[in-house]
């Protein structure tokens, strides 16, 4: 298979996934991408010449284009594009036409947007977390020390600021951000949560109160779901109002601080969501080896805790694995849709 036909499997793969992720708009967008693309733009020959890897694995290419037509679409830029674009209705011609238009008039833009990896940063998955989270207050009693891996703008850093349904269990106080997730399973468990500290990383962090910076964030969430995109504002003005900034670090050398630090009287929760999966083989092993590490000098009295939200090649989601430290032990507590929009939920054995 030449290069070329290696990207347009890649946009194939991608449009399976936003149709199975709700959004018929950038499934359709990136079907006619792999259909009609040809060497005629220089945008094409980008992408169809792309030296990285294009699938979402990797460079995640169809997401980093549809991010970028959707950007000039926000920003007023190119009217001819937005208005095939939703909540307007077109045939698929004049949407193409629009797009490969684009590709000339906004050859510029769009090449230097295509340098820069997608950033997401779903709120919905806070809906996932959060029972890992209650899990962890219970287990242990203690405070929470918060260190998420990935960040992008924080939003995930404040869960803790979101009101929840979960089945018929509720959680948090009034919020302009509300999280419900189709929910299966037992409830979860019932804690008293505090947040001691809480911090992030990401190699390229976005600012919540950067104009800018939101509506790189906005860009990259699919034009079709206004409700992803008015989630993601609230959020945003939330994690604004805190002032808190994530920091612009190595994962690994950003754990290696935090880790390094002792927390006595909390527990130390080290998590993440769909973020440890794009990191190279390499850097997750040091990962991997440096939080046992830490959890190996974990103690009683400053436990360690591990949470994650990742793709382990079921199709059915994403696995949620919660282990802790200083015994080691180590579950599957639940799945849930990639964007969050549902929760299976298993729960610790015996809580």
């Amino acid at each position: 298979m030449g290069k070329a036909e290696i990207v347009r499997a890649s946009f194939r793969r991608q449009a399976k996934a936003c149709d199975d992720l709700g959004s018929p708009f950038t499934a359709r967008l990136c079907r006619l991408v792999a259909d009609r693309l040809n060497g005629e733009t220089a945008v094409a020959r980008r992408v169809l010449n792309w030296e990285g890897d294009p699938t979402v694995a990797g460079d995640a290419l169809a997401l980093r284009l549809a991010g970028s037509l959707h950007a000039l679409v926000r920003s007023g830029q190119d009217p001819a594009l937005a208005a095939v674009y939703p909540p307007e209705r077109v045939d698929d011609d004049a949407l193409w036409s629009a797009c490969e238009d684009a590709f000339r008039r906004d050859e510029r833009f769009i090449l230097e947007r295509l340098r820069s990896a997608p950033q997401t940063n779903e709120v919905r998955r806070a809906g996932a977390l959060l029972p890992g989270f209650l899990t962890i207050a219970r287990l242990f009693g203690k405070p929470l020390v918060l260190s998420e891996v990935g960040a992008s703008a924080g939003l995930n850093l404040h869960w803790d600021r979101y009101a929840y349904r979960l089945g018929a269990f509720a959680w948090g106080s009034a919020s302009s951000v509300e999280l419900t997730p189709d929910w299966k399973g037992p409830p979860p468990p019932d804690a008293e949560v505090a947040i001691a500290g809480r911090a992030g990383c990401d190699l390229n962090p976005l600012d919540p109160s950067s104009i800018d910076d939101r509506e790189r964030l906005a860009s990259y969430i699919w034009a079709d779901q206004a409700d992803r995109l008015e989630r993601a504002g609230n959020a945003l003005d939330i994690a604004a109002r805190t002032g808190m900034k994530v920091d612009r670090a190595d994962a690994i050398e950003w754990l290696a601080k935090r880790l390094s630090q002792r927390h006595a009287g909390c527990v130390h929760v080290v998590y993440h969501s769909i973020a440890w999966q794009y990191f190279p083989e390499a850097l997750k092993a040091k990962g991997e080896l440096l939080i046992a590490t830490a959890g190996a000098g974990a103690t009683q009295d400053a436990p360690l805790a591990r949470l994650q939200m990742e793709a382990d090649g079921n199709p059915d989601g994403a696995a949620l694995t919660l282990q802790v430290w200083p015994t080691g032990e180590r579950h599957e507590i639940g799945r849930a849709d990639f964007h969050g929009r549902w929760v299976k939920w298993r729960g610790w054995p015996g809580l």
